[in-house]
């Protein structure tokens, strides 16, 4: 594609401690083959090498590479801050540790422009993680189907794998900053909101790098129940949206992750993530009778819940 007919793609890319790292991410964007792109870099106060190699790459790359300043806030008030900084007429999110294959933008662009969509979506990758599964994911076509009901299920594609027309995001006010762990989902669903008209790229054209998994482990709870509530407040809020499916649906639809994270971790001996996610479910009422065995213990002490279950363990390992 020629620059001179293209319109600008502004990236944003959120970066914190990311020397390692950021030099790849940026310029996996100036390398592809749709050059007509600026890379905004929001500095989320970092204390390493980071802006020192961005700010190399702005004066090798003048009105390519553009580095802002944050106090450390995260990356979602750093990716607000680069969308007001943005020029382009379309918009797509890159974390500093991520990259894209050469010809992602191009590919996107020329499929949202043709079907005259608002946001297009691809496949990606998930690499450096063995315990992963390390083969390329393409997301269902959602458009083909409820798109109402597959996004109520979890958030359908991951920040680095999408490209935006930046009047969608300007409308629905960039990122919330309200549910932390779960920021990208609430975009996509108040996106959805304002529009239907999304494409899907039956390609894998980004790549996510995975660094372990401890700290996500960790808080594994405030995951789940940020995402439960994001999908309460989009049902709150689109009534019109949701009156199609059933009361049951709706309750499968966003509670229902709870109680089966809480099985998972359960199972898994994440006792810590397991019980917190019992309790929630509890407190919520999504839960059935054949439930309260698990649920009822988890309402103890951490301790004595623990103890109850390796108790159970033991006794089910001396009856096997």
């Amino acid at each position: 594609m020629g620059n001179e007919t293209q319109p600008l793609i502004s990236v944003i890319m959120a970066c914190y401690n990311a020397a390692p790292f950021v030099e790849q991410a940026v310029t996996s964007v100036l390398r592809q083959s749709l050059g007509n792109t600026e890379v905004v870099v929001v500095d989320d106060g970092s204390d390493d090498a980071s802006p020192d190699i961005v700010q190399r790459l702005s004066e090798t790359h003048p009105g390519r590479v553009r580095l802002k300043y944050l106090e450390h806030s995260g990356p979602y008030p750093a990716r607000n801050l680069g969308l007001g900084e943005a020029r382009g007429e379309y918009i797509a999110f890159l974390d500093a540790d991520d990259w894209w294959r050469e010809d992602c933008l191009e590919l996107l662009l020329s499929s949202l422009q043709a079907s005259k969509a608002d946001l297009v979506y691809c496949g990606w990758q998930n690499v450096g993680q063995h315990k992963l599964d390390p083969q390329p994911y393409i997301p269902p076509e959602y458009e083909a189907d409820d798109l109402v009901a597959a996004f109520l299920k979890g958030c359908p594609w991951p920040i680095h794998a999408a490209l935006v027309r930046k009047p969608v995001l300007d409308a629905v006010g960039g990122f919330s900053e309200r549910y932390f762990s779960s920021m990208d989902y609430d975009l996509w669903l108040r996106v959805l909101a304002h529009t239907a008209h999304i494409v899907r790229v039956h390609e894998v054209l980004s790549y996510y790098r995975w660094h372990g998994d401890g700290q996500i482990s960790a808080t594994r709870w405030k995951q789940v129940l940020d995402a439960v509530q994001v999908r309460r407040d989009f049902v709150q809020q689109n009534p019109d949206m949701v009156k199609h499916l059933s009361r049951d649906v709706l309750d499968i639809l966003v509670d229902g992750q709870l109680l089966n994270e809480a099985y998972r971790t359960y199972w898994s001996r994440d006792l810590a993530n397991a019980q917190k996610l019992f309790r929630a479910a509890f407190a919520r009422r999504a839960w059935h009778p054949r439930d309260l065995k698990y649920l009822l213990p988890a309402l103890l002490p951490p301790r004595m819940f623990r103890g109850i279950v390796n108790l159970a363990g033991t006794s089910r390992e001396m009856n096997q």
